[in-house]
């Protein structure tokens, strides 16, 4: 569910910073040739990522959710020159698609493709983090957020996806309903952490941006 009226969005859309030439494709070939394509960040999500990303110039990156590349590629603009972007995702099959479009970007040396289960990987990976986007499985979204809080950098940055799930975080859940659930206690949670300053975007299906304090 988008939260914008098509109109509205074309119209910023049409008033932002085009994607490039690279992310255009990938953008494109996503759609037509892999499931699911809606996963994708797409044009103005990832205008902002990037917008976010380049405001505070991070020197390492975690995402935690990779898809096809998309995301990856737009918090990649912001790195800085001797910087690093780690991304996670557990479906090995999408691994090559997105692995070549990293390869045809000026990144490539910059960004590092893992695969395997994020919260196994993470406690491995020795860094403090600058910027951190989770986009994986919503049941998870709480743990990745504990997994990493502490080692975020004063003044960085968190961003998680799809935290309005179409709508459902406003009603009435049922028991069944294990991601709704999940994202409501994970919005609930980080809204009430005295460690991160926190706003929803209702951008596309709900941003949560948090930012160390």
């Amino acid at each position: 569910m988008d939260f914008l009226a098509p109109e509205i969005e074309q119209y910023a859309l049409e008033h932002s910073e085009l994607e490039s030439t690279l992310l255009n494709e990938l953008n494109r070939q996503t759609h037509l040739n892999i499931l699911q394509p809606r996963m994708l960040s797409g044009h103005l999500q990832g205008r902002i990522l990037s917008m976010l990303s380049q405001s505070i110039q991070p020197k390492t990156i975690l995402e935690i959710g990779t898809y096809t590349g998309y995301s990856a590629l737009c918090m990649a603009e912001g790195l800085q020159n001797d910087g690093v972007l780690y991304t996670i995702d557990i479906n090995k099959e999408l691994a090559p698609f997105a692995q070549k479009y990293f390869n045809k970007s000026s990144y490539k040396n910059l960004i590092k493709l893992m695969i395997g289960n994020a919260l196994e990987i993470i406690p491995d990976l020795n860094f403090n983090w600058d910027l951190v986007f989770i986009d994986a499985d919503k049941e998870n979204y709480s743990n990745y957020f504990d997994s990493v809080i502490q080692r975020v950098n004063k003044g960085g940055m968190i961003i998680a996806d799809n935290v309005l799930w179409s709508g459902k975080v406003t009603r009435p859940t049922s028991k069944n309903d294990i991601e709704t659930k999940a994202l409501k206690t994970f919005n609930e949670k980080v809204h009430s952490d005295s460690r991160v300053k926190n706003v929803l975007m209702p951008v596309r299906d709900g941003m949560m941006i948090m930012i160390k304090k």
